[in-house]
């Protein structure tokens, strides 16, 4: 008769019971086909209920472990069939694997909003009335495209600024521009030819190869985008970011942008792909239109973010696509779900109907051309004028250092990196590895620590002379 201590029980005693007899079986002290106590008998001489017998040899059963035969009784299974899968030890916190990103002092390629910048007291006001009010709606299905009340906040918020009159219809929510950038690959097929800019924002080419999208290349001048190496590079698709290119700060005239809506037109199933990530942010003056406000044939396909605007982490994008375009985007890809919770799409809807959006814009606006000032004037003050260059523009949250130095763009970085300080050289975001050193350095203000800036640039200082300083404090 099978006898266990019961005194060793923790938990359920039938999980116990369990337990024990699979131990028995797998360690071959049951063999196969032999029969087992009935469930009374077992519970008597273990002094527990028949019930705590009855869950655990349904258990057994129920994975394989023994079988019953209808007034006979139970019998153990042949187990040479099932395969024992070792379940491993919990992780802890720290054997954690992530990824070895090298954690910088101080960043000066961070775009992250400063804490005290993001609106959270009205944030969580339109999030308990939502949740207060809006119980049925929170809750329903979501359409694909997102809920209707964000896209008609969208639409009403892209006439009033940007200057473009669309349906909520052609606007698709999703959480990130990354997300959007597969799904428009689905739409336009694997079979299109990417133009990217060079210099750019490599992930983006990375999106697309992971996705097996042939890339190819057109260089950068004055004005944007040449049109000419655009044409010669084959391209069905060019993804570009006119209003303000990143790294190099570019804005694109409209002479340009008519060139590229020309280059679009001239054959069918090209598309412009118009990155409109910080168009908020003319800091002077009132924004350019977009292309998207200038196609008459429908060739644009307009992406934006409030990454930028609110901040990263809120993962919520959009796109607008052309008529044909969304009539198609419904019949391909009607079955996918929208990715972002009703929750924040509904705050961030509130958000913008209300206004709060436009004046968050004009808040922050005032506040980066008073930090974009207190930044540029530490810098003229820690170098001289024959040390370094300013190259920027009027839009933006980022301009360009030229500094003058011997050293290589990756020695400088690197010997930065020793010293806590990330900077990002220009080279670093062409497509070409060999390309020559410029010595041009990107430097994104909207994030950094004001109060050790200028310990951060006498370091860069003494590094790019060649002079042995300490670490900036941390």
């Amino acid at each position: 008769m099978l006898t266990y201590d019961f005194t060793k029980a923790t938990g359920a005693l039938y999980k116990y019971l369990y337990k024990c007899i699979k131990e028995d079986i797998n360690s071959g002290k049951l063999g196969k086909n032999e029969k087992m106590p009935s469930k009374r008998t077992l519970a008597k001489n273990l002094g527990i209920s028949t019930i705590t017998v009855e869950n655990a040899y349904d258990q057994l059963i129920g994975e394989g472990y023994m079988y019953a035969i209808t007034k006979k009784g139970y019998y153990v299974s042949d187990i040479s069939g099932i395969m024992e899968i070792a379940i491993p030890e919990k992780l802890t916190e720290s054997e954690e694997k992530l990824p070895d990103i090298k954690k910088d002092i101080y960043d000066f390629s961070s775009n992250y909003t400063e804490p005290d910048n993001f609106p959270f007291s009205v944030w969580t006001k339109l999030m308990r009335e939502n949740m207060a009010e809006k119980k049925q709606e929170l809750l329903k299905d979501l359409s694909n495209r997102g809920v209707l009340l964000l896209r008609e906040a969208i639409a009403n918020y892209l006439l009033s600024f940007r200057g473009m009159n669309v349906k909520p219809s052609q606007i698709v929510v999703g959480a990130g521009t990354e997300y959007l950038y597969e799904l428009l690959i689905k739409l336009l097929g694997k079979d299109k030819i990417y133009c990217m800019e060079n210099p750019g924002y490599k992930k983006i080419t990375q999106i697309y190869k992971s996705n097996d999208i042939e890339c190819r290349y057109a260089n950068m001048d004055e004005n944007g985008v040449s049109v000419e190496e655009l044409a010669l590079s084959g391209a069905d698709i060019a993804h570009i970011s006119p209003t303000h290119h990143f790294p190099t700060g570019i804005t694109m005239p409209v002479s340009r942008r008519y060139e590229i809506l020309a280059w679009a037109n001239k054959k069918e199933g090209r598309y412009i792909i118009e990155d409109d990530y910080d168009s908020e942010f003319r800091l002077n003056g009132r924004p350019v239109p977009p292309l998207q406000s200038i196609d008459a044939c429908g060739k644009v396909i307009y992406m934006n973010t409030f990454s930028k605007s609110l901040t990263p982490t809120i993962r919520i994008s959009y796109m607008v696509l052309p008529k044909h375009l969304s009539d198609e985007f419904n019949e391909k890809l009607s079955f996918y779900s929208c990715t972002v919770s009703t929750f924040e799409q509904y705050t961030l809807a509130e958000f913008i109907k209300r206004g709060y959006f436009e004046k968050h814009i004009n808040r922050m606006r005032l506040y980066y051309v008073r930090k974009r000032h207190s930044v540029l004037e530490h810098i003229n003050e820690c170098f001289d004028k024959n040390e370094c260059r300013i190259i920027e523009n009027d839009s933006g949250l980022h301009f360009i250092l030229e500094l003058e130095t011997d050293l290589r763009d990756k020695d400088l970085e690197d010997k930065l990196s020793d010293r806590h300080i990330r900077l990002q050289a220009l080279t670093d975001f062409y497509q070409m590895s060999d390309m020559e050193d410029k010595h041009r350095f990107i430097l994104n203000y909207s994030s950094l620590d004001m109060e050790r800036l200028d310990e951060a640039l006498h370091v860069i200082k003494a590094v790019m002379h060649g002079n042995p300083c300490s670490r900036i404090r941390k």
